[in-house]
């Protein structure tokens, strides 16, 4: 895989989770626009949740990191800014997603629950 086939599955990934993470909060890119005092436009938010935006500068995620209440780190890994780390500490069972898993989740075990939730939350509030 070229480093540009890596750069886009990383930035696929992080568009895919912050939209995720806005549906689950039943936020709109409006409000995002507003809570970050119209430093993100939802505009550009629309760009980067659809991934034609593939790299956001630090600045950026570390204000949505506040907005939506989630991993600055987490979000640094994923637009490719910081490698992942390998190993987790002894004992960790879970990442983000899911607290009851028994076993390490993969990330894309993660994001299909993340995914899955948004779905079921919008299935709550019909």
């Amino acid at each position: 895989m070229t480093s540009s086939a890596a750069d886009d599955r990383e930035s696929d990934r992080l568009g895919d989770y912050l939209k995720s993470v806005r549906q689950a909060k039943r936020m709109t890119l409006r409000q995002v626009e507003e809570l970050s005092d119209k430093e993100i436009s939802n505009a550009y938010l629309s760009q980067l949740e659809n991934n034609k935006i593939t790299k956001p500068s630090p600045n950026i995620l570390h204000k949505l990191s506040e907005i939506y209440g989630i991993s600055y780190e987490d979000m640094m890994v994923r637009a490719g800014y910081v490698a992942a780390q390998k190993a987790r500490a002894e004992g960790e069972k879970h990442g983000r997603a899911a607290t009851f898993a028994g076993e390490h989740l993969t990330s894309e075990e993660e994001d299909e629950l993340l995914k899955y939730l948004a779905f079921l939350r919008t299935r709550r509030g019909r």
